[in-house]
């Protein structure tokens, strides 16, 4: 089940909005805000509600937990740039490229750096956090190139290539260490996507990950 599949779990309040097709839209907007604002422990169901005008039973009636409401957001972020289409392409030539420009397009856009912040920052103190981030990204981005890859341990493969990008993501924007903070996207492209290129689409034994 994707962030695009209501949950639908209970009945609504009868004191709540009505349910009807932006309901769920503007809880998942309400949502990325307060994350973002708040981190993963301070945000509630409750608190997401209040911000969304409905009855928190409306949060749970489309999304269940706080945990599915935090995964829903995180989809949300890295799904428009994040597809396999426009990422693993015929051959696997470019692949590299294509996935590098894609995720930080996500991190450059302000509307998507800043849940994705909250969400990174969570995950490295809290477990919940954590092991909702490991289901989304294993389950929505990395089994899903992995499944395109014409090589061997194409799992490992994929999970190196997001160790790589995510260590760039958190020194750049999280802990902002220069020059890397500073540098243009299309810099950090030109020198990260041949080792993802070799990541993803060489043949060969499983590579050795980059110390």
């Amino acid at each position: 089940m994707t962030s695009a599949t209501p949950r639908r779990r209970g009945r609504p309040a009868r004191g709540g909005a009505d349910g009807g097709p932006d309901t769920r839209a503007r809880i998942l907007h309400a949502a990325r805000a307060e994350f973002a604002e708040r981190g993963y422990d301070r945000t509630s169901v409750r608190g997401i509600a209040k911000a969304a005008g409905v009855d928190p039973a409306l949060v749970h009636h489309y999304f269940g937990t706080k945990d599915e409401v935090f995964a829903a957001a995180i989809e949300v972020s890295l799904e428009p740039a994040l597809t396999v289409a426009s990422v693993v392409g015929p051959g696997g030539a470019g692949t590299g490229e294509r996935l590098a420009r894609s995720f930080l397009a996500v991190w450059e856009d302000p509307v998507t750096r800043a849940p994705l912040l909250a969400v990174v920052r969570s995950a490295l103190s809290h477990e919940a956090a954590a092991t909702v981030l490991r289901g989304v990204v294993l389950r929505q981005i990395l089994e899903r190139i992995a499944r395109e890859l014409d090589v061997p341990d194409p799992r490992l493969r994929a999970e190196l290539a997001a160790s790589h990008l995510i260590g760039i993501a958190i020194l750049r924007y999280a802990v902002r260490v220069e020059p890397l903070a500073s540098i243009d996207p299309e810099e950090i492209v030109a020198v990260v996507a041949p080792t993802l290129q070799r990541y993803l689409a060489e043949p060969g034994p499983s590579p050795d990950p980059v110390p």
